[in-house]
């Protein structure tokens, strides 16, 4: 069964948002500022990684981590990980 996901977090001024359909072919897509930078539509991909920067100066390169794409009794998670340090992305709820 296929499900939607919206994860976002607000980290050092800028916005990183994260739009994943789980599934039999999960697919991902990374925005930062509202910008896609990234994207992933990998079949049978139970965990995926995207990695991209924060458009400061000099550039912060952070990577995103995501668990348990293909798994619907299990919660989809969502980790940024920046400066040596794991901080978890919340889902959003849709409005």
């Amino acid at each position: 069964m296929t499900r939607q996901h919206h994860f976002h977090l607000d980290h050092a001024g800028h916005s990183v948002t994260v739009d994943v359909r789980t599934g039999r072919t999960p697919e991902v897509a990374l925005l930062v500022d509202g910008k896609e930078v990234g994207y992933r539509h990998q079949r049978g991909a139970d965990a995926t990684v995207l990695t991209s920067e924060l458009p400061d100066y000099p550039a912060q390169p952070f990577e995103i981590r995501l668990d348990h794409l293909c798994h619907d009794t299990r919660a989809v998670t969502c980790t940024l990980l920046l400066d040596g340090r794991e901080v978890p992305v919340p889902e959003r709820t849709p409005a």
